[in-house]
């Protein structure tokens, strides 16, 4: 196994991830909106975006990426063991592709992020 190196690696894991996620009875409930190929691959390059600004400093994102999890918390809140289960799936998921320090700077930026949003979610 090698570590995640470009765009394409990041799509490959975060399409991975999302079929994980989408068969997932916990939190299958909040991608709803997803129901078409064409809703999934449009968030999937949003996603893709984000994580290759994370890990490359691309500056391919130039979104509010809490503001749609706020929204969404208003249509069905989150609750820890949503956050715990993302984070073993996203975790799963690095672990099952890729090994070395990108890998690993992937889920210390995902943990911080479920961090911050658990957090920014209670202050409502």
């Amino acid at each position: 196994m090698e570590d995640i190196a470009n765009r394409v690696d990041i799509y490959n894991f975060v399409k991975k991830f999302y079929v994980k996620l989408l068969e997932d009875t916990l939190l299958k409930p909040f991608f709803i909106g997803l129901d078409t190929d064409e809703k999934l691959e449009q968030h999937l390059q949003i996603l893709v975006d984000f994580w290759e600004q994370q890990l490359f400093y691309t500056g391919t994102y130039k979104r509010n990426a809490l503001q749609p999890h706020l929204d969404l918390n208003h249509k069905q809140p989150f609750k820890k063991e949503h956050f715990d289960q993302w984070l073993i799936l996203f975790n799963q998921t690095v672990d099952e592709l890729f090994i070395g320090v990108k890998s690993h700077q992937a889920k210390n930026k995902a943990q911080s992020i479920a961090i911050v949003m658990q957090i920014k979610i209670s202050q409502l």
